[in-house]
């Protein structure tokens, strides 16, 4: 049994076009097959800055609330959001109960590495990773952070220097878009599956806020994602569709990479 975990959160972005993402949500979820479908009613407001986070207040009262969801869910879920912060809880989730043995597998052109203090816009979705790692804003730090170990992070050709310094020192896993096959490479389960959709070439899939060139292939995707074993959750995350009606193509790119996995 699937549950589909729709969070139309938006407040994590710090792009102009951020309110979209509420729209991407809601159509990301329409377009999984699934058992059920579970909607978090997340804050719309975009709350205030704190501690170097823009909408920190929000994004707490976000998390709680998808905390609480996710308490009445015993199926395997599928997350379907709004920017990448909407995938804290259910990655928490699932660290607490596979523990060190859970591998995090990060498909997103950018590594969301920040911490609060280093990024001048406060966008949280750019932290999400350093967060889940221990090193985020104290008021969404899990209470069980992953170590560096059990981090993938694939597709990635973006970043800054302070991205790139964590990245040189800590011991996680980095794949490129010409390399990208190898996270199969000894990888074992249990594997939490997130998918940024800008990870995909904007070729190919344009509706994103952070588009970044020469990105995956959608069907390259899809295939690396059903040769994967064990996955025990997942996430697409950051559709941010432009008003009007949706992209038949784009929807069956979303179409494909939920029904590749392996859940």
């Amino acid at each position: 049994m699937t549950t589909v975990l729709c969070v139309p959160q938006w407040q994590g972005s710090g792009s102009g076009d951020a309110p979209r993402l509420v729209t991407g949500a809601r159509r990301t979820a329409e377009l999984i097959s699934a058992d059920s479908l579970v909607t978090v009613p997340v804050l719309q407001e975009g709350g205030d800055l704190q501690a170097g986070v823009r909408g920190l207040d929000v994004l707490t009262e976000n998390l709680r609330r998808t905390q609480q969801a996710l308490d009445g869910i015993d199926d395997a879920v599928i997350t379907a959001g709004g920017d990448c912060g909407v995938d804290l809880a259910p990655i928490a989730a699932a660290r607490a109960r596979y523990g060190d043995r859970l591998t995090l597998l990060w498909f997103d052109a950018h590594p969301d590495l920040y911490l609060p203090h280093s990024l001048r816009s406060g966008a949280f979705h750019a932290m999400v990773l350093r967060t889940l790692l221990g090193e985020g804003p104290a008021p969404l730090v899990p209470e069980q952070p992953l170590a560096p170990e059990q981090v993938i992070i694939a597709g990635l050709r973006a970043g800054d220097v302070v991205e790139r310094d964590y990245i040189e020192k800590a011991p996680l896993r980095t794949y490129r878009v010409d390399d990208l096959e190898r996270v199969l490479d000894g990888l074992t389960g249990p594997v939490y599956v997130h998918i940024d959709l800008d990870v995909l070439d904007p070729g190919s899939f344009r509706s994103v806020c952070y588009p970044e060139p020469d990105g995956v292939d959608p069907q390259r995707l899809a295939r690396l994602v059903s040769r994967l074993d064990d996955v025990v959750g997942a996430a697409i995350t950051e559709h941010a569709p432009p008003d009007g009606a949706s992209d038949a193509g784009e929807a069956e790119v979303i179409r494909q990479l939920a029904a590749a996995l392996p859940l």
